[in-house]
């Protein structure tokens, strides 16, 4: 596996960002610069990364494609294009983004989020975006969430055979699916559950972890690795058995210190594997 994290870290030149990620013992990175951005700007970043011999794991593109209002669902679906093309310019290993709320919350949970339409509308813009793109070198991918499909691999699978393209794949982020009590308490079933089913289409991970609070009723909180209860040792050794070059990208910290921190954490844990 290749680890890496999601924040670009402070620096200040393409050369001490790429630097910087290999000094941590970091692998893997998520692209920092947008498609907006200006093109000299993106090819340093490229360069830099490859001359440090780093993957690039993903493209993000975090906005929602399903949006009420026809004039920024239709910026969001140009973004995504643009971010897809730049990941296949990149050879990145996929661009990612949630399928999208059918509500003012761009990433909320809704119960229209899970209609047979949501279902629909989902596969028509996967297909929309992936054919605009024209993509050679890399994957469209959609992160599980808890409220949004797909939230399990059962559901990931029929939205890949709904969309019928080559050219998408899976976004494997295991804590994002942890959504009940089944799941929770047994974590290693479900690891393997998501190995067995999605397998060689996952081209990237996420790595954090899931605490159960003691108060009613059930509460389920994402937290930093080692602050919950996950056998993230035995996830990130499936996935390594899927790909010996599987990204395992940290996220969702607030600061530099917290990516380091957590980081440190994760080379102790995963000794062997990375």
């Amino acid at each position: 596996m290749r680890l890496g994290t999601s924040s670009p870290l402070h620096h200040t030149s393409p050369e001490e960002w790429a630097e910087k990620q290999v000094s941590l013992g970091c692998k893997a990175v998520v692209f920092p610069v947008q498609s907006n951005e200006p093109e000299q700007k993106i090819i340093a970043y490229k360069e830099a990364a490859e001359k440090a011999g780093l993957t690039i794991a993903e493209v993000g593109i975090w906005r929602n494609a399903m949006a009420a209002d026809p004039e920024e669902r239709k910026a969001n679906r140009d973004y995504a294009v643009e971010q897809l093309r730049l990941a296949d310019f990149l050879n990145a290993r996929c661009a990612v983004n949630v399928a999208g709320a059918f509500g003012p919350i761009w990433d909320g949970g809704y119960r229209e989020n899970f209609t047979e339409e949501a279902w629909k509308q989902t596969v028509s813009m996967v297909q929309e975006i992936i054919d605009r793109a024209e993509i050679k070198n890399t994957y469209f991918t959609l992160e599980p969430m808890p409220w949004m499909i797909p939230t399990g691999p059962k559901e990931y699978v029929r939205l890949l055979d709904l969309v019928e393209r080559d050219r998408f794949a899976v976004h494997m982020d295991i804590i994002n699916m942890i959504n009940s009590a089944d799941r929770y308490f047994h974590p290693e079933e479900f690891v393997e559950e998501c190995a067995e089913i999605l397998g060689k289409k996952i081209r990237s991970c996420h790595i954090k972890d899931v605490h159960l609070d003691r108060r009613y009723t059930l509460r389920l909180e994402e937290c930093g690795p080692g602050d919950g209860e996950f056998p993230l040792r035995h996830y990130v050794s499936k996935m390594n058995e899927i790909d010996p070059e599987m990204p395992v990208i940290l996220e969702h910290l607030n600061t530099d210190e917290e990516y380091l921190k957590y980081l440190a954490y994760l080379k102790q844990e995963l000794q062997g594997l990375w």
